[in-house]
Parts: structure tokens; C-alpha cells; sequence
């Protein structure tokens, strides 16, 4: 057994959580939070704020963020912000730069979903524009806001919570999918760009959480799923491990699946997601 393996055994057992190494991580860092009122965005960011970071809660109710600096303490700033309102996300970045200086790690959390069958959706555009807009579009102009920054102190990462959709493509998510898949190609892309100015690009094709977001969705709720805090602490470990890409064992079952038959693929993504 080598030495590094046994040396990883025992900080996994010396820190089973990984809270120590977080807060090694993110301790006195700034940490940029976005969808932080509620589900997996507001529970990374509890984390965050006990690991020692200071963590900009970045969501569009303040009464939400003002009940989450009352619970977390003063490691926790609000900025109410309306990100599909690109007046304001600029205001926002301006805010931030000018506050801080630069953020160490930007974690791209807020999103939406939308579950509808296309045939549906042909007098309902806004099925796709949404979830372009919040999504993708709205993802892309933050970290470019805040991207000229990291690389000017070649330090930086930026975290996109994204979604097993964007290899499982499951029907009746086609706009929620390709918002998610073009956030990660886009972030691949840029990622070349900015590889040697210590900046790394994150995707995390998080599994079926249970946030908010899937509660009218009824076929989901007695689905297996993560916790918003189980979901939280994936993100806390990617922020520590630093991957370029993190994606669920199931993502991958149907993938094989479909390499063998394209209609056990197709049939899997028809019945079952």
C-alpha cells in the first residue's frame, strides 16, 4: 500500500465530514453564492459561513437572506439581486469588485426547471427562454464579471451546480437540458482560456435533489433523492478537491445502457427519469 494512500485513509478518518478540510480551504476566503435563499444554494452557504468564509448570499428575496444571516452570523452577506435582470447582476458585480476586490470562488447555484413535453411548449417559448436566461445566460455574465479578477491574482474557481440531465438528457426536460449542457460546454471552452491563470472551471452533475424547485413535480417526490444538506456537502467537497467534473454512478448506468441499445437508452429516459 503506498504511502499516499494511507495518508488519505487517515485524513478521511481524522475528518470524516470533511469540515476541517474545508475550512482549511475556504477559511478568510470569499466565496460568491448564488440561489443562497433556499435548497442546495443556501445550504452550501451555511457550510461555507462555518468553514470561515465570508459567503455573498446572492438571491432575489431579502426577506430569505435576511433570515439566513440571522441564523448564520456576520460571515454571511446578503446581496439581493434578481439575476435574470442583467441591469442588476452588473450592479451586483460592481458591488463585489469594489467590496472585496475579487472573489476566490464563485459558486453558480440558482437555477430553474421546467418539465413539459415540447409538444406543449410550442405556443409557451418562454419554456425555453427561461431557463436560457437564468440558467446559462445569467451564469455566464457573473463569471465574466468576476473572471478578469481571479486571473489577474491567478487564483480563482468557479463552481457550476449543473445536472445528471446534461448526459442523461431525460424527455420532457429539453429546455432545462440544454440551459445545463450549454453552461457546461461554454465553461469547458473558457477553461482553456484561463488554465494557466490558476483559474478551474467546476461542473457538478449534481443527482436528483429535493429543493423547492421539484415539489410540483409529483413523480419525483417519492423518488431517491439527496438532501439539500447531502447536496451542499458535494459542493463543499468539490470546492476542496478542486475536479473539473464531478457526475453521478446512475448518469452513467443509463449511458452504458444505451452504448448497448440505443432503445433500452431511449426507453429508460422515456419511463423512468
Amino acid at each position: 500500500v503506498s504511502r499516499g494512500r494511507v495518508t488519505a485513509v487517515g485524513s478521511r478518518l481524522r475528518d470524516p465530514d470533511g469540515r476541517a478540510a474545508l475550512r482549511g480551504t475556504v477559511g478568510g476566503k470569499v466565496v460568491l453564492v448564488t440561489g443562497a435563499s433556499s435548497g442546495i444554494g443556501r445550504a452550501s452557504a451555511v457550510r461555507l459561513a462555518d468553514a470561515g468564509a465570508t459567503v455573498l448570499a446572492v438571491a432575489r428575496s431579502a426577506d430569505l437572506l435576511d433570515a439566513l444571516v440571522a441564523e448564520t452570523g456576520p460571515n454571511v452577506e446578503p446581496y439581493p439581486c434578481d439575476l435574470t435582470d442583467f441591469d442588476e447582476l452588473d450592479a451586483l458585480v460592481g458591488k463585489v469588485l469594489e467590496r472585496h476586490g475579487a472573489v476566490d470562488v464563485l459558486v453558480n447555484c440558482a437555477g430553474m426547471s421546467i418539465r413539459r413535453r415540447v409538444r406543449y411548449s410550442r405556443d409557451r417559448f418562454h419554456d425555453f427562454e427561461r431557463p436560457m436566461r437564468l440558467n446559462y445566460f445569467a451564469a455566464i455574465r457573473l463569471t465574466t464579471g468576476l473572471l478578469p479578477a481571479m486571473c489577474e491574482r491567478e487564483a480563482g474557481q468557479i463552481v457550476n451546480i449543473s445536472s445528471w440531465a446534461a448526459q442523461v438528457h431525460p424527455a420532457r426536460f429539453s429546455g432545462y437540458t440544454a440551459s445545463k449542457a450549454a453552461l457546461e460546454a461554454w465553461s469547458d471552452c473558457v477553461q482553456g482560456e484561463v488554465l494557466d491563470d490558476g483559474v478551474v472551471f467546476t461542473t457538478i452533475r449534481m443527482p436528483l435533489v429535493r429543493p423547492p424547485m421539484i415539489e410540483p413535480t409529483r413523480l419525483y417526490r417519492n423518488m431517491p433523492a439527496l438532501s439539500a444538506d447531502q447536496a451542499a456537502a458535494v459542493v463543499c467537497d468539490a470546492i476542496v478537491r478542486r475536479p473539473r467534473r464531478l457526475s453521478p454512478v446512475a448518469s452513467s448506468v443509463v449511458t452504458v445502457a444505451e452504448l448497448l441499445s440505443p432503445r433500452a437508452g431511449g426507453l429508460i429516459r422515456k419511463n423512468v427519469i
